[in-house]
């Protein structure tokens, strides 16, 4: 994926925004295999606020959006599933940051059916519909810190 990302930018500058929480695992492994000259931010978002389904509203933790005026944005989260989170957070960086341009790429695309229609440019593997946790994907706080990812088991989520 960084091989492509390097290729498709030819040459840079790029800024990368990570999705937080999630997506500090992914963008620490993939910007090492970005060969670009590159400006890191994060955004602060929340869809599922603790539950195994997304609420459906995303809500920004933040005031201050990213500077990237007149640049090409990429951003980096870890899960595109239901698609709400990437498309709100595009909408608010072409709205309110001018961007040259805007791109997204995910470490997981689950394959369903989306609520929003959205696809991210980059993919680095595609899962069912399962709640998976680990390497920055977490259940109310839990299991970022895993080395790889998994299904979490059924008794493991609360109702």
């Amino acid at each position: 994926m960084g091989e492509a990302i390097t290729n498709d930018y030819e040459g840079g500058p790029l800024s990368v925004i990570t999705v937080l929480q999630g997506g500090i695992l992914f963008m620490a492994d993939l910007i090492r295999e970005i060969n670009l000259p590159l400006q890191l931010d994060s955004i602060s978002v929340a869809s599922y606020h603790g539950a195994t389904t997304s609420s459906g509203e995303v809500t920004f933790h933040q005031t201050r959006m990213p500077e990237v005026k007149g640049r090409d944005v990429l951003i980096l989260d870890d899960i595109l599933d239901t698609g709400r989170t990437l498309a709100a957070i595009r909408r608010k960086l072409e709205s309110e940051c001018s961007p040259n341009s805007v791109r997204s790429a995910v470490l997981l695309s689950k394959r369903v059916e989306r609520a929003v229609e959205v696809e991210a440019d980059y993919v680095g593997f595609e899962v069912g519909d399962e709640f998976v946790v680990g390497y920055g994907l977490d259940y109310r706080g839990e299991y970022r810190n895993l080395p790889m990812i998994g299904v979490l088991k059924p008794e493991f989520i609360e109702s």
